[in-house]
């Protein structure tokens, strides 16, 4: 196994674990940032959309861009990997999204342009997916490396971020500050903190490694792309990503529509929206935080079956809910039950570790199919039925997710 780069010097084995840590908290702190990122559009979603004078199905629409471009990152992820380094890689993938708010915030508030933000959403989108893959793939090979169940723990950082991001954007529609104003202050705060934190990613040659399948150096761009293309052909892969699709499905169903949905299907405003998009998250932090525990306690399939159990009632509580309690009991219900199935699904697809960006980016391309087709799917759903009645849909992804959790039974130990 490579090790992480460590500093001159003698390589004793303090420095050696400082170096695992560095590590570690860099990974952290990469997650958290992609949530800082997400949710800073995601709670503006009803202000843009005020701004911009859409329909809910227009709504969709825009939203797809964000997909569109997410998918395009997965696709180009273990290129740029093996390309530019995990370095160089991730941080081009951050100034992307960077830019990309930068471009919305002008286009919902100056420009008033619904097709120059779906052009920012691509960027963003297309920044965040392709560093999807690759703080995933960091994040198992630092989880193989340390020894310790680590991967609910770091998609709990990036629930935080979306916390963080929640809460501030709550904030800027109180006192009605600017979209563009806002998504310009996230936007320099998120490349700022991306900059001190790549510093600490080891400079090693993973992703090349992970894709070939050899950890003896770089291969061919031939024999990369044929075991990227060899995954899809394993029907493991195929049932880890139904899992991830559904409850991926459910999480960013969740990012897109839920304040809307509390605004438009229940009758809150549009800061209680972005309250309720808090809670989402904060349920879904909850949830990754003591997962690992869990998982380690009780085993990957019985967790995933009871978190599916746990967003279907979630989601019917916040469907049919007659009171505003029972719609906030729901949404933390939906968030604990989303929150485990995407970090499991990764870690499932990294526990081959010859394989292993190959094997992310297929599971995770697979999830993020959700993210292409869910936004205009509930969108127009939500148009001809109402966007209570399209979470349904959510609900049977939920269920089906439940029913492939065996797949992700696990096939090495990992020791606590």
């Amino acid at each position: 196994m490579t090790q992480p780069a460590q500093p001159t010097g003698t390589n004793t084995p303090s420095t050696a674990r400082r170096g695992l840590l560095a590590w570690r908290n860099a990974v952290f702190v990469i997650f958290f940032t992609s949530g800082l990122t997400l949710a800073t559009w995601m709670s503006r979603i009803p202000a843009v959309r005020d701004g911009l004078r859409l329909s809910t199905a227009e709504v969709g629409i825009l939203i797809f861009g964000l997909s569109a471009g997410s998918v395009l990152g997965l696709v180009a992820a273990v290129w740029l990997f093996g390309r530019f380094g995990a370095r160089r890689a991730m941080l081009l993938s951050v100034s992307l999204s960077v830019v990309g708010l930068i471009l919305v915030g002008g286009g919902a508030s100056l420009l008033t342009s619904a097709p120059f933000v779906f052009f920012g959403l691509a960027l963003v989108g297309f920044g965040i997916g392709s560093l999807d893959v690759m703080m995933n793939v960091e994040g198992a090979a630092a989880e193989r490396e340390i020894g310790k169940t680590l991967m609910p723990l770091m998609h709990a950082c990036f629930s935080l971020g979306t916390v963080v991001g929640a809460l501030i954007g709550a904030g800027a529609s109180l006192i009605a500050l600017p979209v563009h104003w806002h998504l310009l202050g996230m936007a320099i705060l998120v490349l700022a903190t991306m900059l001190i934190a790549v510093r600490y990613i080891p400079l090693v040659d993973l992703p090349v490694a992970s894709a070939a399948g050899t950890a003896d150096g770089p291969t061919s761009r031939r024999e990369r792309l044929r075991a990227s293309l060899t995954v899809w052909a394993d029907p493991k892969i195929l049932l880890i990503g139904t899992i991830v699709l559904g409850m991926t499905f459910a999480e960013g169903s969740a990012n897109d529509w839920l304040a809307l949905a509390s605004v438009d299907g229940h009758g809150l405003t549009n800061t209680e929206g972005a309250i309720v998009f808090g809670v989402f998250v904060a349920a879904m932090t909850v949830g990754r935080v003591i997962g690992g525990p869990v998982i380690d306690r009780f085993g990957r399939v019985p967790v995933l079956r009871a978190c599916a159990v746990l967003g279907v009632l979630g989601l019917l509580l916040f469907i049919l809910a007659p009171i505003h309690i029972l719609l906030y009991c729901g949404t933390v219900l939906w968030g604990l039950g989303a929150s485990l199935g995407f970090p499991v699904g990764m870690s499932a697809a990294a526990d081959d570790t010859r394989n292993a960006a190959a094997r992310v980016s297929a599971v995770a391309m697979i999830g993020y199919f959700a993210f292409l087709v869910g936004p205009p799917v509930l969108g127009l759903l939500g148009q001809a039925w109402g966007i209570l009645n399209a979470l349904f849909l959510i609900l049977a992804l939920m269920v089906l997710a439940g029913l492939a959790a065996p797949a992700a039974r696990e096939t090495r130990h990992v020791s606590g």
